[in-house]
């Protein structure tokens, strides 16, 4: 587990009429601030990463979906530097993973449909407080292929 990084389980509401999922409250002990919420649509088999950011917190749910959600602890001062960690979450593992300043993230959907990314994000997009990095180059020592396990 890579330091700072925190998994939440989160509930579902089912009846007959469908169901509610949840995700984030300002009522929360691990909500900080709201910045803005945006949906990112990944399809089955892409991948989008690696990228980090100096200010904005991440919290991830996917609602739809199955996506491999990986992360790579760059920070200098981390008793994880280096470490690498990954998430399986979607419609099979519906969690809240709050990501913190500093940590490279990457995502591939793995499941057979499109994927939908919930972010609720602590400050509104802005290009200038972050990092891009290509997933397949050799900056992040990472393996994207499917394991068979």
């Amino acid at each position: 587990m890579i330091d700072d990084i925190v998994i939440y389980p989160l509930k579902q509401i089912c009846d007959d009429r469908g169901k509610i999922m949840h995700m984030l409250k300002s009522t929360d002990p691990h909500f900080e601030k709201f910045g803005e919420i945006y949906f990112s649509f990944i399809n089955p088999g892409i991948i989008k990463g690696w990228h980090w950011h100096k200010k904005m917190v991440l919290n991830y749910a996917v609602p739809i979906g199955m996506i491999k959600l990986v992360l790579f602890d760059g920070r200098e001062d981390s008793p994880t530097k280096g470490e690498i960690q990954e998430l399986y979450i979607g419609e099979s593992n519906y969690c809240l993973v709050k990501i913190p300043t500093g940590i490279w993230n990457g995502v591939m959907c793995v499941g057979p449909k499109t994927a939908i990314i919930a972010n609720c994000a602590s400050i509104p997009h802005d290009p200038t407080e972050m990092k891009r990095a290509d997933p397949l180059s050799d900056f992040i020592p990472y393996n994207w292929e499917i394991k068979m396990r």
